[in-house]
């Protein structure tokens, strides 16, 4: 009876062990013969896709909201101006760097936005200081950004950084007297022949996006630093400078659409993969 026993237990681990063994083996077979794969080890596999980014471009609308003042030589006291107007058209392609680097962009666009500034109450020398009579003033601005973008892509997430330079035009302005101000007519709605209009410097940004090919959602946080003074700098003096160079924070939101594939196939590759099968060589 022991020895029947023995007998039962030595052939109970010896069909563990052999399980055991072919479950190995099928293992090793997954991995080295894939032809020989079952449906029913098909349906145990987990697969583990690879994101592959093509070369792709997108067009895209965005609307922001920003803070602005003035950088001033000599320095004023002032408040940040806050302007809901930032509005714009971008296009933006992705290529690969030197033919290899992957994470690679360029972006042009065309905005639109109010900026400007106003002045603050200075306790210590007890004024308000303003230029023509105006502690306040709001400038309607077009510009035209071209920027290189880096973006580092996850399946439905990007993150972007982007640096670069833009140009524009001072279209038109508004000046406020305030409490103790007083602008005359001539130029409360008008620039003067010492203001600058053109206008030109460097901007940049982070920010991230949502991807639902073929639509990104982007939310972008940007700063401008213009090169170009409000007005020129013998404006008041011949023989003392100044200066007023605007500045900007923007916070935006855009919906950019692809005109290109993001992933997957493209349609030249497609066309390649059905060109090689009709006409391949045997």
């Amino acid at each position: 009876m022991n020895m029947k026993r023995l007998i039962y237990i030595a052939a109970g681990l010896l069909t563990f062990f052999s399980a055991h063994a072919q479950v190995r083996t099928t293992d090793e077979i997954l991995v080295l013969d894939v032809d020989s794969i079952t449906d029913e080890q098909l349906d145990t596999i987990d697969v583990k896709k690879k994101l592959v980014v093509n070369d792709y471009s997108m067009i895209g609308i965005q609307y922001g909201a920003g803070l602005s003042q003035v950088m001033w030589n000599p320095s004023q006291k002032q408040d940040m101006l806050f302007s809901p107007v930032n509005v714009g058209v971008t296009f933006t392609t992705y290529q690969k760097m030197f033919g290899y680097m992957p994470f690679f962009g360029f972006q042009a666009g065309i905005f639109y936005a109010k900026e400007g500034y106003q002045f603050e109450y200075n306790e210590d020398k007890d004024y308000t200081y303003t230029i023509e009579g105006a502690e306040k003033a709001v400038i309607d601005v077009i510009e035209v950004p071209l920027l290189f973008q880096f973006h580092y892509d996850m399946w439905n997430f990007k993150i972007m950084a982007q640096v670069g330079c833009y140009g524009g035009y001072r279209l038109s302005i508004e000046r406020f007297p305030g409490k103790t101000g007083s602008v005359s007519e001539e130029v409360r709605y008008s620039f003067k022949d010492t203001d600058r209009r053109m206008d030109y410097g460097i901007k940049g940004g982070v920010g991230f996006a949502l991807v639902f090919e073929p639509v990104e959602i982007h939310f972008q946080a940007s700063y401008k630093h213009s090169l170009s003074s409000l007005y020129e700098p013998d404006y008041y003096s011949q023989y003392y400078y100044r200066y007023a160079y605007p500045q900007n924070i923007v916070v935006s939101v855009g919906t950019h659409f692809h005109i290109s594939k993001r992933s997957g196939k493209t349609k030249a590759e497609i066309r390649k993969m059905a060109k090689d099968m009709v006409y391949k060589k045997e």
